[in-house]
Parts: C-alpha cells; sequence; structure tokens
C-alpha cells in the first residue's frame, strides 16, 4: 500500500499564517483586485458553495496558508526515550562499530594459512595457546600452526585472520592441540572494524522520526540524548451546552462528547501533547479563557460556522487573525482557522464527521508540520475500481466514505456529517476534487485507509 499527498483543496482566499485578510473584519467581503476574498461570501460562487444559507467563495488552496510552518525549536531528551521523536539535526558517529575485529562464529582464531589442505580424508594439527571472550580478549600474537579458543563477538588476536567454526575441528589426543577438517580463507568468520559503522559517517539524518532501531544505534556509538523537535502542544476545546462528558449516558436532549476523544487520538497520532481537561460551556468568556491557554495549536470543535451560538470565529476574530472561516467542501464547509498571539486555531465543526474532515486536511497537518514531521496525510492507499457511480457538483470537494467489497469500491455516503458510524462501517475514503463531476461506475480511485 502506497502513501500519497493529500489531494489540494479549494478554499476561501487566504494569506500565508501571520498575513493580513484581504478585506477588513467590518467591510463586506467582494471580491478584489489581488484576488478572491476569505471567509462566508455574500454573492453567488456556484451552486456547490450554497451551503446553510451562505455561499462560500473559491480561492487559492488551505495549503498555500500552512506551506509556511515549521518545525518547533529542539529539545534533548535522553536517547532511549527518544522513540517516535524527529531528529533536529543529523548525527554523526565519532567511532567505528565495531571498534575491534571480532569473531563472528564460535571456533578458533587462526591465520588461514595454517589451514591450507586441511579437509575430513587430511587434518591438520593446531596448537591450542588460549582463549578469547567477549570483553576478555587473548593478549598474546598467534603464529602459523597455532590457534586460539574463542567465542561469537570476541576481539580477535593478533596475528590471526580467520576463525575456524568449531564444526570443522577434529579432536585430537592432547587436550591442547586440534585438528581442522577444512580449509579457511583469510577473512572467514570475521566481522571488521567498523563494518557496522564507520567513524565520521552521518548514521540518522534530521528530520528522521526514531524508530526502536535507531535508539539502539544511537547507543552503540555513545550517544545518551538526542536533540529532537518539540512536540506540539495541543489543546482541545470542545463547546455546547447540549454536550455531556465521554463516558456519560446520553439522556433526554444532550449527547455525549464524541469529538472530544477522536481529537486527542488524533492529535496524539500526529506526535502532539494534548490538553483537554474538560467541556466548555457555549459562554463567550469561557472560550475566551480556553482560547488563550498556553499551547502551540488551540484545536475548537463545535461553534464554527455562523449561527446565534457560534462564538469562536467571532472570538477569534476580535482578538487575533480569523484568516479562513468556510471552505468549500462537503462535509466540514464550516471549517476555520487562524492566529492568537502565537497560538494557531483551527475552528471545526460540532458534526462528528465534518470534524473528522477538518482535523485531517488542516488541523493535522499544521500539528504534523510543528512536530517536523512529514505534513502529508499518515493514512496509507489502494486503488480500485468503483462499484458505483460518485456524484459531485463542481466547486466542491467531497470527502466519500466507502467499503471495499470484493475488491471493488462502495460509496458509502458523501453527506450526513453527524452519522459518525458511517466512518466506523467504512474502510476508508475517497477524495472528489473540486474540478470534477465525480467518478463513473468502473472508474480508478484512490481510497485512503482509516487504518
Amino acid at each position: 500500500m502506497a502513501s500519497h499527498p493529500a489531494p489540494a483543496i479549494r478554499c476561501l482566499h487566504a494569506p500565508p499564517l501571520g498575513g493580513k485578510p484581504a478585506v477588513s473584519p467590518g467591510r463586506p467581503r467582494e471580491a478584489s483586485a489581488v484576488g478572491r476574498t476569505w471567509g462566508y461570501a455574500s454573492r453567488t460562487a456556484g451552486p456547490a458553495a450554497r451551503e446553510s444559507g451562505h455561499e462560500l467563495v473559491e480561492g487559492h488552496e488551505v495549503a498555500t496558508a500552512l506551506g509556511h510552518l515549521r518545525p518547533l525549536a529542539a529539545e534533548i531528551v535522553a536517547s532511549q526515550k527518544a522513540a517516535g521523536r524527529v531528529l533536529a539535526d543529523e548525527v554523526a558517529s565519532a567511532v567505528d562499530v565495531p571498534g575491534f575485529d571480532r569473531a563472528t562464529m564460535d571456533g578458533y582464531a587462526v591465520v588461514a594459512d595454517s589451514t591450507e589442505g586441511a579437509a575430513a580424508y587430511n587434518p591438520l594439527p593446531l596448537h591450542v595457546i588460549g582463549d578469547a571472550f567477549p570483553g576478555r580478549p587473548f593478549h598474546g600474537s598467534v603464529g602459523v600452526g597455532e590457534a586460539v579458543r574463542i567465542m561469537t563477538g570476541a576481539p580477535l588476536p593478533s596475528g590471526c585472520n580467520a576463525v575456524l567454526p568449531a564444526e570443522w575441528v577434529g579432536d585430537s589426543s592432547e587436550s591442547s592441540s586440534i585438528t581442522a577438517l577444512a580449509a579457511v580463507s583469510p577473512g572467514k568468520h570475521v566481522g571488521l572494524r567498523g563494518e557496522d559503522v564507520v567513524a565520521g559517517a552521518v548514521v540518522l539524518h534530521r528530520g528522521r522520526r526514531l524508530r526502536p532501531q535507531d535508539l539502539g544505534l544511537l547507543s552503540s556509538i555513545g550517544i545518551g540524548h538526542a536533540r529532537v523537535v518539540r512536540k506540539p502542544r495541543v489543546r482541545l476545546i470542545v463547546t455546547g451546552n447540549e454536550i455531556l462528558p465521554a463516558g456519560s449516558s446520553p439522556h433526554g436532549h444532550c449527547i455525549v462528547d464524541a469529538n472530544g476523544p477522536m481529537l486527542e487520538a488524533l492529535a496524539e497520532r500526529d506526535g502532539a501533547i494534548v490538553t483537554f481537561p474538560s467541556l466548555v460551556p457555549d459562554d463567550r468568556d469561557a472560550i475566551l479563557t480556553a482560547l488563550h491557554d498556553d499551547a502551540d495549536v488551540i484545536v475548537v470543535s463545535g461553534g464554527s460556522s455562523v449561527g446565534a451560538e457560534d462564538i469562536a470565529p467571532a472570538l477569534v476574530r476580535e482578538h487575533g487573525e480569523l484568516i479562513v472561516h468556510g471552505v468549500a467542501m462537503r462535509p466540514s464547509s464550516p471549517t476555520g482557522f487562524g492566529r492568537l498571539d502565537h497560538r494557531l486555531v483551527f475552528l471545526l465543526p460540532g458534526n462528528p464527521v465534518s470534524c473528522l474532515c477538518g482535523y485531517d486536511f488542516f488541523a493535522g497537518r499544521a500539528i504534523r508540520a510543528l512536530g517536523g514531521r512529514p505534513k502529508e496525510w499518515p493514512y496509507s492507499s489502494i486503488d480500485a475500481l468503483l462499484a458505483r457511480k460518485i456524484s459531485s457538483p463542481i466547486g466542491r470537494l467531497d470527502y466519500v466514505r466507502v467499503r471495499i467489497v470484493e475488491g471493488r469500491v462502495e460509496p458509502l455516503a458523501t453527506g450526513s456529517a453527524s452519522v459518525l458510524s458511517s466512518t466506523t462501517r467504512a474502510d476508508g475514503f475517497v477524495v472528489v476534487p473540486a474540478d470534477s463531476e465525480g467518478f463513473p461506475p468502473g472508474a480508478a480511485v484512490r481510497v485512503w485507509l482509516y487504518e
């Protein structure tokens, strides 16, 4: 299964993060000479853009606004605790590994010429003059006709250039003698100094996400600490007076928080340190306080549309910079993002499928970039043939949940933003780009797998 970059999304006009909006927040958002405007618009932008009574304007790709993000500053951690972290610097070895020639088999260290012509029918005698063990080398020198009993990993004694395996040795009537039953060539069963790592070689490159074997390598070259990219600190804000804490039983007209646990798992998957103390009521002061928490990224779920209780976008606009609000995609069209002081703020819809979609297209990309990880989706993908057609209007990107049935792609849902089970029943999703009307039956499509 291959991993590919996520498809581009068309969004409302957005300058790079840190830039200024195309129009002042208090003025009507109209087309300008420098490009399309950002945010919800009041003029026609094509039938695909009309959702919730508002019309979205197409413009630059969201990637343009997020493309300037760079990894956070480095920190030093113990190498043995660095699994999954991203290296901030390249690592070069100051030593050879191994630092000596060593035996790669149990047997006898010999001068290869001592075994020339040896065979089962022509055993050649060798005089055993000592032993060599890992960490306990033989300190003498070995000449022709002599041998040192040696264990795997032990340093090769001076004068030796081969190891005669124990299986190729015959018994002798004398305890200090053996017989060679086969010949060995120079270098046979010998691990040379530096065959694993040569001093001065770059062994790990900047930007690498450290795997368990990488930690072993760091230890083997004597590096006990590593400079890694700091993990992004992510504050989750889940709003809604109708929301009950995760683990509650739904009752009355209240629903249980699904987005909090989902977003926490997604952000941790993408390398973040997540803070999610509790739900936040639909109250301006409570939301504003949470928006000012100490974090690199604020992810808000709920209250991102344009209704009377959708407070978050207004607060970001008033106290920071609302760079994008409204994207020509389904689901997740009310998604927005901006800045509040040093914090990136992502405004995700409250409907759980929209929330998942908005996170994957926007917030997840930023979190991975700040943590030094690839911005592209961490999902693997497959190409398969479509069982039924997928229809989509020009001008809107569609996120279609699908199943793989007998090797073919079966569409499940395009809308249904509140039906989270459409993602648990699905094997993955297909993205229909904004410049496409969909795909006919039998078309080859790329499926991004949730696994």
